[in-house]
């Protein structure tokens, strides 16, 4: 799994460390990337998560890279890059496209849309639809537009990941989602006048993490608990030292 600099979730969900993302993130000696990393750069090779990027759209090439060389290698992976809607603009984005298509190469594009690059919306960047931009490529394609529902979006990504395992050949995604907060940081930005509030409040009242009240109470407690845990140890953990300035540089 290749992921962005919004890779926090998947770094967790493919089974990176808690307590070494968070130590990441106070730039400790324990974090995952030694306290050089930060936060849009998290990594966990040992759970097959070889690196996420700051810069849009580049692990793209990465993960196709990897894709290709999983097919000269005759490995049995099934490669998986994220990205976002404004990354769909990028040059190396389409030249992926092109080759892993092309070269039919066993990796899943995985495209979370939620219409926005920072305040701009997609009719003012766009003068493509990006699942029909991808089948011009010759790619398979699937949709699922009820990203607020986890159990579709994991129902979906098991039969791409399935179908991507047996046939070895690429297949695009597109999951709507929706950016609860600002661009950038905890807070709202409502005041912008880009968006309305009420875009807000249709995807809230579909949202199962706040319906689902009685789940959220049996596992909340368990959560801030274990976050409470990371955060201890991200405190009480080393800084890097003078020696440690040029190691892991190329």
């Amino acid at each position: 799994l290749f992921g962005s600099y919004r890779g926090h979730a998947f770094y967790l969900a493919k089974g990176g460390d808690l307590p070494e993302m968070l130590a990441e993130l106070w730039g400790k000696e324990t974090g995952c990337g030694h306290g050089k990393a930060g936060s849009m750069h998290l990594l966990a090779p040992q759970v097959g998560m070889p690196v996420s990027s700051a810069v849009v759209a580049s692990t793209i090439s990465h993960a196709v890279g990897a894709a290709l060389a999983a097919q000269r290698r005759n490995l049995d992976q099934v490669v998986v890059t994220v990205f976002g809607d404004g990354a769909t603009e990028e040059g190396v984005y389409h030249e992926c496209l092109n080759f892993c298509s092309l070269h039919q190469v066993p990796v899943i594009l995985v495209c979370e849309n939620n219409g926005l690059a920072v305040h701009s919306k997609m009719e003012a960047r766009h003068s493509y639809n990006i699942i029909e931009h991808a089948q011009t490529y010759g790619l398979t394609t699937r949709q699922c537009v009820e990203g607020y529902d986890f159990m579709k979006v994991d129902e979906l990504m098991t039969q791409v990941v399935e179908q991507v395992r047996q046939e070895r050949s690429p297949i695009f995604v597109e999951l709507t989602t929706f950016r609860y907060k600002e661009h950038v940081g905890p807070g709202e930005d409502w005041d912008a006048g880009y968006r309305s509030r009420a875009d807000l409040e249709s995807w809230q009242a579909k949202d199962p993490l706040l319906l689902d009240r009685e789940l959220v109470a049996k596992y909340q407690p368990l959560i801030l608990e274990e976050i409470e845990e990371a955060v201890t140890f991200a405190e009480s953990s080393a800084w890097p030292d003078r020696s440690q300035v040029l190691t892991d540089v190329i």
